[in-house]
């Protein structure tokens, strides 16, 4: 093994320091004003250590992954779904394909609780959870031929557990897949700029997927600028478009893009993976990480404020208006996507493992990834935190709470406790070119807003309109990268369910059934959204509240298949790398569900918010948030809906827990009785670089391999 130099140490050592110094800050400031830049130390600090250390012990000396042996993308390569792709390419593929509404919406929602709970949980739980799951999920899977989460639950938890998760994952993919659509109708209903300039996006991506594959293979460098230039073209095109006499034509209402996403997803699901879905994926990513990026540099030289408290008093009371429910457990279950997704997991053992070159790329790509997710977390945090508290409680509390006008708002606002005028409420939307900000509900405004403050701060105050309306197109984009994506992963995981009734279907890319299953997938999460769209109260509405604890509940069914594959391949006393996890995310997401199904507040417990809404249709009264009876019996079918779907989820996850565990039992006490279904070893022909840059030996070993004819 190799010792470390004094450079080494003395460059580790620094990293630290600043993340220690960051943390120390955050934790003990009390009264005085604190920089968000601490925030942005605490984390670039604790990331650098986790991502050096934690993840580079788990790859090599537990998971002990293997260069030589061949990944499904080398054995099974047929150009449709299994193609061995660039890691640099394949980075930009799974980070846009994780990175969906959750990390942009739940952080921002979170602050609700005050600053430091939701920075904690993001930076802890990414580097001890969430970066884990995805990481050893994108292993295991690559160990199985690229097999889905569910299936591998069932060939290696058993047939009963295995149901359970198979059907426990599939409708949870289906309720996550509606909900990002619909956040993405929102985001460009009436928005020519944003339609435009995400539909060029399209065209992009099957150029620089031809050119990647015919014109110019493997030349990764030329196809990334010609992409980035076309990008930005599209960016500053979709403007003229947005003030040109094209308007009309970009300008969608929601029943139509709901039509087009609809479409998209399908077309996405079935063409090569190589064509379309990686090279889009890959180019979205320069804007993600460039935007993220530039947002972590506007706060070093800006210098912003953190003007939310550390911890607010809707963290003990639980009364908060933008969510009801105690810190414990529904920060962490609001902030899901940046610290720990379940969602994820359905990647990592979906498109992912089809397309990794080498094992030894699992730690870039899994850890790497989910690291750079929880980054967008922390920004989103910081750009919620920043803003005016009372601004921010002004956008994010519902009408029925606030009222409509801005005299109302502030009243209500002070008698929080945080003093705002109806002039300062008035200017800000002034300020973003918007009629209004009150009650624009759903974190993604909040965000814009807060981006659009740091960068005019740096690039002048005129130009926070500009500002405002690029974050809003780049949250859409955003989170279409997740849609693609997810509705191919459904495909894939449908198709294994399906195999185990006909075989045909294993084969996913047997054309019959990726065309089925992706017109059922599609057709499922288009009929939620197209009814959501229409009906206001009803459709995937009713399905949102759960987003949170759904997808959270899937975390717990990845990492109990994580758990049970350590033990029964031999790594029993590294189990509690992701047997604490497990634990931790069991404990917090059943304490939700229970809380959200029988807690006696309205305002949390479904059943309790049913008999209300019932009680009063009884007596022939209209409650807020209804304007009509019909209306009132909707919330009463939704929340019986929120309540039964809540119970049997948790229900399902339990069981895959406790099969899990009689697995783990059984396999300690005899280990004879238990089988692994991983592929058997076949020695790779290619040659590629584990990380980003290649060190000097894979440097060598590259050219070697070029020289002999045998490179990648």
């Amino acid at each position: 093994m190799r010792t470390a130099n004094v450079r080494t140490i003395v460059i580790w050592s620094l990293v630290a320091l600043v993340g220690a110094v960051g943390w120390a800050v955050l934790a003990l400031a009390r009264g005085e004003d604190v920089s968000a830049a601490w925030m942005v130390a605490a984390a670039l600090g604790s990331y650098a250590i986790g991502y050096r250390f934690y993840a580079k012990f788990i790859a090599h000396k537990v998971l002990k992954v293997d260069k030589t042996r061949a990944t499904p993308a080398e054995r099974l390569n047929n150009g449709i779904d299994f193609h061995p792709t660039d890691r640099r390419v394949l980075l930009g593929h799974h980070f846009a394909a994780i990175a969906g509404a959750g990390p942009l919406v739940g952080p921002v929602l979170a602050a609700q609780m005050g600053y430091l709970p939701g920075t904690i949980w993001i930076i802890v739980g990414v580097i001890f959870a969430g970066a884990v799951q995805d990481m050893v999920v994108l292993f295991f899977s690559t160990r199985r031929d690229g097999r889905s989460l569910g299936q591998m639950a069932r060939e290696e938890i058993g047939p009963f557990g295995g149901a359970a998760a198979l059907l426990a994952a599939f409708a949870i993919m289906i309720i996550l897949l509606g909900v990002l659509a619909l956040v993405i109708v929102n985001a460009l209903a009436q928005s020519p700029w944003g339609t435009f300039s995400i539909a060029m996006t399209v065209p992009i991506a099957l150029l620089m997927g031809f050119y990647l594959r015919v014109l110019r293979p493997g030349r990764v460098a030329e196809v990334s600028l010609i992409g980035v230039a076309l990008l930005l073209f599209a960016l500053v095109a979709g403007r003229w478009v947005a003030e040109s006499s094209w308007a009309d034509t970009f300008t969608l209402a929601p029943s139509t893009l709901v039509i087009w996403l609809v479409a998209y997803g399908f077309i996405a699901s079935i063409l090569p993976v190589w064509m379309l879905l990686a090279p889009r994926d890959y180019l979205s990513t320069f804007m993600k990480i460039g935007t993220i990026l530039l947002l972590a540099l506007g706060v070093v030289i800006a210098l912003p404020t953190l003007k939310m408290p550390a911890v607010t008093d809707f963290a003990s009371r639980g009364d908060g208006p933008v969510f009801a429910g105690s810190l414990f457990p529904f920060v962490f279950i609001t902030i899901a996507c940046g610290a720990l997704s379940g969602f994820h997991s359905l990647i990592s053992s979906g498109t992912t493992p089809k397309m990794i070159q080498k094992e030894t790329q699992v730690r870039m790509i899994g850890y790497g990834s989910m690291l750079m997710e929880s980054s967008v977390a922390i920004m989103a945090l910081v750009a919620a935190s920043i803003i005016d508290p009372g601004l921010y409680f002004a956008m994010n509390a519902p009408s029925g709470v606030i009222g409509t006008t801005v005299e109302n708002a502030s009243q209500v606002v002070g008698s929080w406790g945080y003093q705002i005028t109806p002039a300062e409420l008035a200017k800000a939307a002034q300020d973003v070119e918007e009629s209004t900000l009150l009650s624009r509900t759903g974190g993604a405004p909040t965000l814009a807003v807060g981006v659009s403050q740091i960068f005019s701060e740096v690039t002048g105050g005129s130009l926070k309109a500009f500002w405002y309306h690029f974050a809003i197109m780049f949250e859409a984009l955003f989170i279409l990268t997740a849609l693609d994506a997810g509705t191919r992963v459904g495909r894939f995981m449908l198709q294994d369910t399906l195999g185990n009734i006909y075989r045909p279907f294993k084969n996913v890319s047997w054309k019959p059934g990726l065309i089925i299953t992706s017109a059922i997938v599609c057709g499922l999460w288009g009929y939620f959204l197209w009814v959501g769209v229409h009906e206001p109260l009803g459709g995937i509405n009713q399905l949102f509240p759960i987003f949170g604890i759904s997808n959270q509940l899937l975390a717990a069914v990845a990492l109990a298949v994580c758990t049970t594959l350590l033990v029964k391949s031999g790594r029993l006393k590294w189990a509690w790398i992701t047997g604490v996890p497990l634990a931790w995310d069991a404990t917090v997401t059943l304490t939700a569900s229970w809380q959200k199904v029988f807690s006696s507040d309205p305002k949390v417990g479904f059943f309790k918010q049913r008999q209300v809404f019932q009680d009063a249709i009884d007596r022939g009264e209209v409650l807020a948030p209804a304007k009509s009876m019909d209306d009132m019996r909707t919330v009463v079918t939704n929340s019986t809906v929120d309540g039964v779907l809540t119970g049997i989820l948790a229900l399902l996850i339990v069981v895959v827990i406790v099969d899990a565990t009689r697995v783990c039992v059984r396999h300690v006490r005899r280990p004879a009785l238990s089988t692994l279904s991983e592929a058997p070893y076949v020695e790779s022909k290619i040659v590629a670089p584990a990380g980003l840059i290649p060190t000097r030996d894979e440097k060598e070993e590259e050219r070697d391999a070029v020289g002999s004819g045998t490179g990648s």
